[in-house]
């Protein structure tokens, strides 16, 4: 079904004469407003287009900011303060790019969450879901490379030690970093150099995307059933449907962002980002942005320095592996009965996992942190291949239309049908 026949008829003679030459507005047409989705999907399917949309605002943001921004560790903190106080409307464009970085990964983990619930990474999109991993690489990278440019007390010594970490690598690792740095410690050099690297990976993300949306229509969308599209019947056009909950999901998610805009621009920072950095000074406990926290206690959780960079980057990599990780039958973990309860503890875990990266790596919070990063990799390499093959599903509808007109995760009249298979 992501093969149909495009209802687009220029109506202008200027029109027929660009679309024969330059089909943009009919595949513009095709992709966006007669393409045929799922009609079971719910609003955890907005979270596609309320991502473009904060990618949208951190490019346009980011443009304006970097007009007045200025790269040295003399004038860089001074310069975010000239932002906010006497560009015009400076303090709102440095709050939407300061709390939209926020939104982006709040966004972002959801959507990756829902992708997990629901089997989105399974045939035949599995290079769908790598697509999503690489954004998600590149989405790290540029937020820590843009928690560099305060030069507050925070931001010099998180790019200190997270820059260091790369030493542990055998060999290189000390190549690795003087690079990083551009000398032989954290200067101005190193802030120009991520202020370079921060302002191009918004437009590699983007072009990403492309390749992300590109994918997305070739395969088609999953839905919450993941029984793929058989008939007609199954189906309804992007343009109204779609594309009006969208526009629902993506005006509460803008209300959410605006509070806190307005009313908590900071909230989500670090008090300690707005001193300006000071090499002789060392915060009492340097942590990173809240979205890297989980990531951030399982390289605490791990005694050996080498061995907890290896965990932290392997448990965002091992996402890559997911589409053949879990074994089993059936996508939607809605009619997986013991999967279920493993997958609301690994989200558990995640959350943990966070809530253990602020606190301070002593006693007790580095043995929880130990205990959950460990079912964080049992999670993919134990419980997904196992409970895969050992799990009956259980019945499930034989299309979309019968879920939707039969009751959500039902089959009317009692029929039932046996669990597609990969």
């Amino acid at each position: 079904m992501t093969q149909h026949e495009s209802t687009y008829r220029p109506t202008t003679r200027a029109g027929q004469w660009l679309d024969e030459r330059l089909p943009a507005a009919r595949l513009m047409h095709s992709s966006f407003v007669d393409y045929p989705t799922p009609r079971n999907l719910n609003y955890l399917w907005t979270f596609g287009g309320i991502l473009s949309f904060c990618l949208g605002v951190q490019i346009v943001t980011g443009i304006v900011l970097a007009m007045h921004y200025v790269p040295s560790d003399k004038m860089a903190f001074d310069s975010i303060e000239h932002i906010r106080r006497n560009v015009n409307f400076g303090w709102l464009i440095r709050n939407v790019h300061a709390v939209g970085a926020s939104m982006f990964f709040i966004a972002v983990y959801i959507h990756i969450a829902r992708g997990l619930y629901y089997g989105s990474y399974k045939a035949p999109r599995e290079v769908l879901w790598i697509l999503g991993v690489i954004i998600y690489l590149l989405m790290m990278a540029a937020g820590f490379m843009g928690y560099t440019l305060p030069w507050g007390q925070m931001s010099f010594w998180g790019v200190t030690v997270i820059t260091n970490l790369f030493s542990a690598i055998p060999f290189v690792g000390q190549s690795i970093v003087k690079w990083l740095w551009g000398g032989y410690a954290v200067s101005g050099v190193t802030l120009n150099r991520f202020f370079s690297l921060h302002y191009l990976l918004p437009f590699v993300i983007a072009g990403v995307v492309v390749l992300h949306i590109w994918a997305l229509h070739v395969v088609g969308q999953n839905n919450p059933t993941g029984i793929e599209i058989k008939t007609r019947a199954d189906t309804v056009p992007m343009t109204p449907y779609a594309t009006m909950k969208d526009f629902v999901g993506l005006s509460v998610f803008i209300l959410f962002f605006s509070w806190f805009v307005f009313f908590a621009p900071d909230y989500l920072g670090h008090a300690d980002n707005y001193i300006e950095a000071n090499p002789l000074s060392t915060p009492p406990h340097i942590v990173p942005e809240w979205y890297y926290l989980p990531f951030y206690a399982i390289l605490r959780a791990i005694p050996s320095k080498l061995g907890g960079v290896v965990a932290m980057f392997s448990a965002i990599l091992i996402l890559a592996f997911v589409p053949w990780l879990d074994t089993s039958r059936v996508k939607s973990t809605k009619y997986r009965p013991v999967y279920r309860y493993f997958f609301w503890f690994f989200i558990f875990s995640v959350l943990a996992l966070g809530y253990l990266g602020g606190k301070p790596p002593e006693g007790a919070y580095v043995y929880w942190a130990r205990f959950f990063t460990a079912y964080y990799f049992l999670h993919f390499l134990v419980v997904m291949p196992i409970v895969g093959v050992l799990e009956t599903p259980r019945p499930m509808p034989r299309s979309i239309s019968e879920a939707v007109l039969g009751g959500a995760g039902g089959t009317p009249h009692g029929a039932t049908a046996a669990p597609e298979r990969r």
